[in-house]
């Protein structure tokens, strides 16, 4: 195919790419991906249409063409365009490429809440321990403190594990309850005492998620303050205490 003519079927697929019969779109998608290069500035073009149907396609399109792209997108990451900023993050975590690891911490500061949030949700899916300070800063970001709280627990890093603490001693529910599974799943004995304090927690899910962590961890100093959760206002606490109970040793029997 001529240069003028592969320009040409590049251009096609980019119109079927807007159309809206989602087959129609789906192959343009599959089609651009093995078109190379050559398709990759109208589709960073159409990262920021208006549609989110659209710039969705054409960053799929994007990813369809492997590690070459990363570091376009890495480029993509500072463009004006929030919405490009945004396609570019999310590209950089399904390519979960690690070259992407330190423009996306940095992209988390982005000014755009979109941005943000999709560059942590990039570096979950990556899972790279390098983003582990830059998440922890991300807890103070009251947009992205949920996610960045998940994440943390879905990495599993120590250095993570005083800044759960803090979170699992804060005021955010979300962000509790996440820190308490976390702390159990990183293993740090760190995480024990304040573990035992969260099992007075006002959110039901907290306590459970401390419970299991205290499991865990193997902490037997945690059976006595365990014990008044066998009588929780919340069944799952209860059936839950019960269990890490026995995996601690303790018998009803022996009381």
């Amino acid at each position: 195919m001529t240069e003028q003519g592969a320009s040409g079927r590049i251009e096609q697929l980019i119109q079927a790419l807007q159309d809206e019969n989602e087959a129609l779109r789906d192959h343009a998608i599959t089609s651009l991906g093995q078109a190379g290069q050559e398709a990759l500035p109208r589709l960073i073009d159409l990262m920021s249409d208006e549609d989110a149907v659209i710039r969705e396609a054409a960053t799929s399109a994007v990813v369809r063409m492997g590690p070459s792209v990363v570091e376009p997108m890495i480029e993509a990451l500072q463009d004006d365009s929030w919405a490009i900023r945004e396609q570019a993050a999310s590209a950089l975590g399904k390519l979960r490429d690690r070259r992407a690891v330190e423009p996306l911490v940095r992209a988390i500061q982005d000014r755009d809440g979109a941005v943000r949030t999709a560059a942590v949700w990039a570096l979950e899916r990556i899972g790279d321990s390098q983003a582990v300070p830059g998440l922890i800063d991300a807890l103070m970001d009251s947009t992205l403190r949920e996610d960045a709280a998940r994440v943390l627990k879905k990495i599993g890093d120590v250095r993570a594990v005083e800044a759960l603490i803090d979170g699992l001693l804060g005021s955010n529910w979300m962000v509790r309850r996440h820190a308490a599974e976390a702390l159990g799943k990183i293993g740090d004995p760190r995480g024990i005492t304040p573990l035992i304090d969260s099992l007075q927690d006002e959110d039901w899910l907290v306590r459970r998620n401390a419970a299991e962590s205290l499991a865990r961890l193997g902490a037997k100093d945690a059976v006595q303050p365990l014990l008044p959760l066998l009588e929780d206002e919340n069944t799952m606490v209860q059936e839950t205490v019960e269990a890490v109970l026995a995996s601690l040793g303790w018998k009803p029997t022996a009381q």
